[in-house]
């Protein structure tokens, strides 16, 4: 387990520094250059060298990407071109908004979908294809589609949950919890159904196993069948799923930030993106990067501890 522990670490560091070197590139063959983002259009040629020129932009590039990443080993993601902030003080204020909302969009969607798809295959006749029927049409709805009718119906015809906007825990938990409602719930509607088809073939396949038989041979209550050792059998593929879920959400949360107008990280990419924000692109995907290997070496973890088999491969 240990050596299976050590090759993850290895990969995760490594696809750290990857994304590092690979973003850093892609921005210095870019036409554009901090001199120029920093002074605006109206500068002149000989005013935007000299702003490179203070800024390092001019400095050999292997020396330029060693400072930045001796930088952000200290924790130090630099400064914004656009307003002077601190791209790292900013993205810890942006990072819990979009994580918040992918991780509870991830755990209700596991709780919905894995209680569909357990329902569907242990009922099986109509139940089952009326909930998987169900369950694909969920899965082809857009995300901006659901979004949009959400907030019709749960903010503008019954007030329930405010339409847009953002709340911070410490200012007001309960707030916190309404703003984040329906873009938890437009997100978990297309995610429960992916669990629900996952969890329903893999209940599917626990089911018809032959220690599943042999239970029932012996006398083993159905409920004790069904909801613990067929339960677990098909956990794994569920645990995966989920996994793949969360970072899916947390690295595509642009459409649904914008349109909840939500101060996420999502949003953050976007505006360094159009602004040409040369430190705060790069300070983004880091952080994403770093967000999304973490998840992934504590998901092969998971698997692993589920699944022996696995540390071996």
């Amino acid at each position: 387990m240990l050596g299976y522990v050590a090759r993850r670490l290895a990969m995760a560091v490594g696809t750290v520094l990857a994304a590092v070197v690979i973003s850093f590139l892609l921005v210095h063959i870019s036409d554009s250059t901090p001199g120029a983002v920093r002074l605006g259009p109206g500068a002149t040629e000989a005013q935007i060298a000299a702003e490179n020129e203070v800024l390092g932009w001019n400095r050999p590039l292997v020396v330029q990407f060693f400072d930045y990443l001796g930088d952000l080993v200290r924790g130090d993601l630099g400064t914004s071109l656009i307003d002077g902030r601190s791209i790292g003080a900013d993205l810890a204020d942006r990072v819990p908004v979009t994580a918040s909302i992918a991780l509870f969009a991830t755990l209700l969607s596991g709780v919905v979908g894995v209680c569909i798809g357990v329902t569907a295959a242990v009922r099986g006749g109509r139940v089952s294809r009326f909930l998987m029927t169900g369950s694909g049409v969920a899965l082809s709805l857009p995300a901006f589609w659901v979004g949009v009718l959400l907030v019709y119906v749960l903010a503008i015809q019954t007030g329930l949950f405010p339409a847009t906007g953002y709340v911070e825990f410490a200012t007001d938990p309960a707030g916190w919890a309404t703003s984040l409602a329906i873009p938890v719930l437009t997100l978990t509607v297309g995610g429960a159904a992916i669990i629900a088809r996952t969890a329903n073939a893999g209940m599917r396949e626990a089911l018809a196993q032959e220690h599943i038989r042999t239970l029932r041979a012996m006398g083993t209550p159905e409920w004790r069948i069904r909801y613990v050792h067929a339960l677990r059998f098909a956990s794994l593929p569920v645990v995966s799923v989920l996994g793949i879920q969360f970072i899916a959400l947390f690295g595509g949360s642009v459409i649904i930030e914008n349109l909840f107008a939500l101060p996420g990280l999502g949003q953050a990419g976007q505006f360094a993106a159009a602004s040409s924000d040369i430190p705060a692109l790069i300070g983004v995907v880091v952080v994403a990067t770093v967000v999304v290997v973490i998840t992934n070496l504590l998901l092969d973890l998971l698997v692993a501890a589920l699944d022996p088999k696995v540390r071996t491969a």
